[in-house]
């Protein structure tokens, strides 16, 4: 990072309002990735950081909150006085009740009180619920007006809960806010692993020949997970896997997979491809749904030797419940280059490891010329590594070392970076970004309904069936998951 921020665009001045600012988001996420800007000079000097508090004991003690999640999660800005001392001059504190209009006017003052800065990004690290009220009052004080200025508001999924939520809220923020102005955050797009794909379809014409169904037999995306629901049962229970993740991470990874090549790699560009992919995917009938879609709950059982508990003996979890905590689809995108070929896609907790990828299987040889050497002919992979571990790697057939001709697999691997530590975290790339005003890796309002209209037919489908499967901790082997890749090129990888 130290030599990509050397030849990066420092941002122009900016106020950047965090409201939440006392909350888990902002000091495990947001809080070290600003500082870490602020150390490769990716935060222009006279911006601050505006951090709106409810309780006055939480602004008088803001410094030390903010010192002590970075001695926590970026211990080498504060371990450095020179660079701490400079971040913290940054940090300007404000009590402030999201429900009371009075405070928004005291906000306004001080952004107007910027002797540099008349630019300010909004970022809601606050539940959805709060979204209309704090959108309608910044409104109604002109601070979403940009005419000193630009305002750019960044909010966290969920983006609704369904298809109707996601409009009405769709509707709510454009009551208040261009669409332009609108960043609607995943950290997974922020992955250096994410961009690189972009790269690496666009920027290597060899790969883009292969790139469709005469070539590759199905694609798997996978986002593992290790640990449990840790402290969200109360969120979880509404939301399950499928909402959690499959609607917004893997869908939106599955579209960079199967986009076409944009006119330019842009805003624009990018997601306007996106989109297309996106209504292109096959609704499942109900009928395809018992076939197309497996759901599971884990149960109890033993990871790194140490037993853990079910979901269902999770705080705020009921005991009764039929929450999925995994789901693995087959997919289908109906156009012209991808027609009859299936995406794979899995995601769930408490799994043996914690591991997220894009697997292309290509088809095998049209004709095995090996088959009197009794070698086996693995299919073809190109493999790219989210986390972790963030790479890429190809499997090839080679010859064996020797005096008969014995092939066996080959793999060519190829990290991102020698040392990861000098990769930027996702927030940060996507920090910076809002900063600039690039939304290409963000999602746009319809790309969020598109998404919640693939898995609508799925949710409706399991309404209707209440009835979970389980599996125990740290397993792969769960009901349904063979079925449901049967017949394809090497089944399922082994992570």
């Amino acid at each position: 990072m130290n030599s990509a921020s050397s030849i990066a665009t420092q941002p122009e001045d900016a106020d950047i309002v965090i409201f939440g600012a006392s909350g888990d988001l902002t000091n495990r996420k947001l809080l070290p990735a600003l500082a870490h800007m602020y150390r490769w000079n990716l935060i222009a000097p006279g911006s601050r950081i505006i951090g709106v508090l409810r309780e006055k004991h939480e602004v008088r003690g803001w410094n030390e909150q903010v010192h002590a999640s970075l001695l926590k999660y970026a211990p080498d800005i504060v371990n450095n006085n020179t660079l701490w001392n400079g971040f913290s001059r940054m940090l300007h504190p404000i009590q402030g009740d999201l429900e009371d209009e009075s405070f928004y006017q005291r906000l306004s003052d001080v952004v107007e009180d910027s002797n540099t800065a008349m630019n300010v990004l909004f970022y809601f690290a606050i539940p959805p619920a709060y979204y209309h009220v704090t959108s309608r009052n910044l409104h109604a004080v002109r601070l979403t007006d940009e005419e000193k200025g630009w305002r750019r508001l960044v909010i966290e999924k969920p983006f609704g809960m369904d298809l109707d939520s996601a409009r009405h809220l769709n509707r709510c923020l454009l009551s208040y806010f261009d669409e332009a102005q609108i960043y609607r955050i995943d950290h997974y797009l922020g992955k250096e692993s994410v961009q690189n794909l972009l790269a690496f379809r666009f920027a290597n014409a060899v790969f883009e020949p292969l790139w469709n169904r005469n070539y590759i037999d199905h694609v798997q995306i996978t986002v593992a997970e290790s640990i449990g629901i840790e402290y969200r049962g109360g969120y979880y229970e509404k939301s399950g896997a499928l909402r959690d993740m499959v609607q917004n991470h893997l869908l939106q990874l599955l579209a960079l997979v199967a986009m076409e090549p944009p006119a330019e790699i842009s805003a624009t560009g990018v997601r306007n491809e996106k989109i297309q992919v996106l209504q292109s995917i096959h609704r499942m009938t109900p009928e395809e749904v018992k076939t197309h879609a497996v759901r599971a709950q884990y149960g109890a059982g033993m990871l790194d030797d140490e037993p853990v508990k079910g979901y269902r003996w999770e705080k705020d979890v009921a005991r009764d419940s039929n929450t999925e905590t995994f789901v693995a689809l087959k997919m289908y995108i109906d156009n012209w280059r991808w027609q009859g070929v299936p995406f794979f896609l899995r995601t769930g907790k408490r799994l043996p490891s914690r591991v997220s990828e894009i697997a292309i299987r290509f088809r095998q040889a049209p004709l095995n010329m090996f088959k009197h050497t009794a070698s086996t002919i693995e299919p073809n992979e190109l493999v790219f590594r989210l986390q972790p571990n963030e790479g890429m790697s190809l499997s090839l057939n080679a010859k064996q070392p020797g005096l008969t001709m014995h092939l066996h697999p080959l793999q060519l691997d190829a990290p991102y970076a020698e040392d990861s530590s000098n990769m930027p975290e996702a927030y940060e790339t996507l920090l910076y970004d809002v900063l600039l005003g690039d939304a290409t890796l963000f999602n746009r309002g319809d790309e969020v309904e598109e998404a919640w209209k693939v898995v609508t037919p799925i949710m409706e489908a399991w309404q209707e069936n209440h009835k979970v499967t389980l599996y125990p901790a740290a397993t792969w082997d769960i009901p349904g998951m063979d079925e449901l890749i049967a017949g394809h090129e090497g089944g399922w990888r082994q992570l």
